[in-house]
């Protein structure tokens, strides 16, 4: 397998988060009765007239910005000829065509950078986004003899971001769609759950000899539905691939899926060609005309993407590159401790209990970050407990727990039950000479410097006695001067 270079290209279909669908005004709603959302248009009945979604326009704008990419003001629509039992109309509205003439998607030419494995980043092409429409939906498990039809979905409005052929193996074509998914997030132009159905990815791979090579034949594996799913049919397409041309065979051009069970991938049709699809201008729109002011409203308007807010966390508030990567990969944990941050006295350390403490819990809770009780301020006040010495961090993970529990400001869980540190030498010290004289032959090992672990026996033998209350750093002074009499 290693004597071939994989060619690897994604193509990306998100939904957008718009209230109605693409060409009407028909609501967009999941999980309701079936057919309930339809009308002429998005039914495809003669003489109903489509007229474009402004604010998915809007979002199509405002993703590819966030994609790096050119915006074209004169955007043409295409009819894309095919038949599908979900497709009621028989042809899709899109803006991709068989030939350069009819090849005009909102945006082109942008890109992204991924951090590989080794620390080092590469940039990915986006070749182009363009609109177009979502067909129906087909439900097949209402009778084993049929198969019924939800129109619902038709016409929902997409954006398809079809990447370069620049990904080299299936870990870096995971970590592509991660960046993607991510930034669909960030601008909130879709909600980009891929198990919902809001998102799909389709693998394009081939490959060649060598990395200088002409391309070889691709297969595209369709509707992938997870980053673990992307990652196994790439490598099983490319153990196919590898054992086709190792028994001198061609590979053929096909479009697949994938199936997890056996993780094979397997052929559902012979590839389509560009021409196969009789693409024409549509002839019931316009060319979609934008001003552009209307697209330097969006560019201003674009919201701190995951690339910058990282950054700014580490000037900012001084995390690691490795929190702030973990702290920004979900939009809203990135909003969640940017809230706690601007209210707490120790940032970085701040960034160590949300990602050790709070996204530990949240993993395991249902409802994710929306469930928690604790609130961001909560969270930023037991931080500044621990840096005022009102209480351990120890303690403080007492307290923790309690707040998860009920909601409870850390200050008055720390009232209530009298965890408040204490900080009295001679309260300490009192309580320091009292372990010192239960364990004489421990403290001469101590003293001696015969066994250096001693003193965090002593350390942790006073923090027991005082209930967890003893100040750390008070307690090893008064052991080192005990030590130097």
């Amino acid at each position: 397998m290693a004597k071939y270079c994989p060619v690897i290209g994604l193509e990306i279909h998100c939904q957008l988060a718009t209230k109605t669908k693409m060409f009407c005004g028909c609501e967009i709603e999941v999980n309701t009765t079936p057919n309930k959302h339809v009308c002429p248009v998005c039914l495809g009945m003669p003489g109903a007239m489509p007229v474009p979604n402004k604010k998915a326009v809007e979002y199509a704008i405002r993703l590819g910005l966030a994609l790096n990419c050119e915006i074209d003001l004169n955007a043409m629509w295409t009819r894309k000829n095919y038949f599908y039992p979900d497709l009621p109309k028989g042809y899709q509205i899109t803006q991709t065509g068989g030939l350069p003439v009819y090849d005009h998607p909102i945006c082109k030419n942008g890109w992204i950078e991924v951090t590989l494995e080794d620390g080092t980043t590469k940039k990915i092409g986006i070749t182009r986004i363009h609109m177009e429409e979502d067909a129906g939906k087909l439900v097949h498990d209402m009778s084993p003899t049929s198969s019924h039809f939800d129109a619902n979905r038709c016409g929902t409005p997409l954006c398809e971001i079809v990447t370069e052929p620049d990904i080299r193996s299936p870990e870096e074509a995971v970590l592509a769609l991660q960046k993607i998914k991510q930034i669909l997030e960030y601008t909130q132009v879709s909600n980009a759950n891929m198990e919902n159905g809001n998102m799909r990815c389709d693998g394009n791979i081939s490959l060649r000899a060598s990395e200088d090579a002409p391309f070889g034949t691709r297969a595209e594996i369709k509707n992938l539905n997870s980053f673990t799913n992307l990652e196994k049919a790439l490598y099983a397409e490319i153990t196919l691939q590898s054992l086709t041309l190792d028994a001198g065979k061609e590979v053929e051009q096909c479009t697949k899926r994938f199936d997890p069970n056996t993780n094979k991938t397997i052929v559902i049709r012979s590839k389509e060609d560009a021409h196969d699809y009789k693409y024409f201008p549509e002839p019931d729109m316009v060319r979609l005309v934008t001003d552009p002011a209307f697209v330097e409203e969006i560019r201003r308007t674009l919201p701190e993407l995951p690339d910058a807010r990282r950054k700014r966390f580490i000037t900012e508030y001084g995390v690691t590159e490795y929190d702030a990567h973990v702290l920004t990969i979900d939009r809203d944990i990135s909003i969640w401790y940017d809230t706690a941050a601007k209210q707490c006295k120790a940032p970085k350390t701040l960034a160590n209990w949300v990602i050790s403490e709070l996204l530990r819990e949240v993993k395991e809770l249902e409802g994710g970050l929306s469930a928690i009780k604790v609130t961001p301020k909560q969270m930023a006040d037991l931080v500044n407990l621990i840096e005022n010495n009102t209480i351990s961090g120890k303690i403080a993970k007492t307290v923790f727990a309690e707040m998860f529990e009920t909601g409870k400001d850390p200050e008055a869980i720390v009232e209530e039950k009298g965890l408040k540190q204490v900080t009295d030498v001679g309260a300490i010290e009192a309580v320091v000479r009292e372990v010192v004289a239960a364990n004489p032959a421990q403290f001469e090992q101590f003293k001696t410097g015969t066994n250096p672990k001693m003193k965090g026996f002593f350390v942790g033998q006073v923090m027991r006695k005082s209930g967890g209350k003893a100040n750390p750093g008070l307690v090893n002074e008064i052991l080192d001067k005990l030590a130097a009499e």
